[in-house]
């Protein structure tokens, strides 16, 4: 089975689904035959690389007066699977060269570790994940060799596969992340509980999501 997972680094549902997707492929029957692939999505890609409003900031001005309670409950719900997501802190910038450097990663086998890792430094530690010495030190972490990342950063490697996700996002319906497609069929939302999303990984087949289908789509950023 071909799992297509569409991400942007800024999303934090993008964070709680993949620690929910962790967590059904744990009870998934037969592993071993479910290939996960990371594709970008670039939510802002017109963002710049220097850091302004915080997102929580940046919510307030989309939500008015809803937005305490919508943070609130991204970051309850993060709290639930485990993950510290403080949107006081994370500042939205431009992810072209971190979906560059999962590009690396993935052709090192490394692609879960690397996304692992940007999502972290983001959205718990609020760094700026368009800093290239930034991107340099979560790349060694992620484990990948230190030379290749410089190489990746201060050349273009890999910023023709960043853009032909973004095509083939398009050609699949994905307007928004996290979303899944499954075997080349139409997109779901991620943001599902880890028992329906193992449902989906052994039957290939949709299913009612609990109240939690949204994902974040470019023209919002959150939703």
């Amino acid at each position: 089975m071909r799992v297509e997972v569409y991400v942007d680094v800024l999303c934090p549902w993008c964070y709680i689904g993949k620690r929910r997707l962790t967590a059904a492929l744990e009870h998934v029957t037969e592993r071993d035959k479910v290939q996960i692939i990371w594709r970008s999505f670039e939510l802002a890609p017109d963002e710049g690389r220097t850091p302004g409003l915080t997102a929580a900031e940046a919510m307030t001005g989309w939500w008015g007066d809803q937005a305490p309670t919508r943070i609130a409950r991204i970051e309850a719900l993060g709290a639930a699977e485990g993950l510290t997501i403080n949107l006081h802190r994370a500042r939205p910038v431009n992810t072209f060269d971190a979906h560059r450097l999962c590009h690396l990663a993935a052709d090192r086998g490394r692609a879960d570790q690397m996304m692992e890792q940007l999502l972290r430094a983001y959205h718990t530690d609020g760094l700026n994940v368009a800093d290239p010495q930034v991107l340099q030190r979560l790349g060694g972490e992620a484990g990948l060799a230190d030379a290749e990342v410089r190489a990746v950063l201060t050349g273009d490697d890999y910023a023709e596969d960043v853009r032909a996700d973004r095509r083939r996002a398009a050609e699949h319906g994905v307007t928004g992340v996290p979303s899944l497609v499954i075997n080349g069929g139409r997109p779901v939302s991620a943001i599902q509980l880890p028992t329906q999303l193992r449902q989906l990984l052994e039957t290939d087949r949709p299913v009612r999501d609990a109240g939690q289908t949204s994902v974040v789509h470019r023209d919002d950023h959150l939703h």
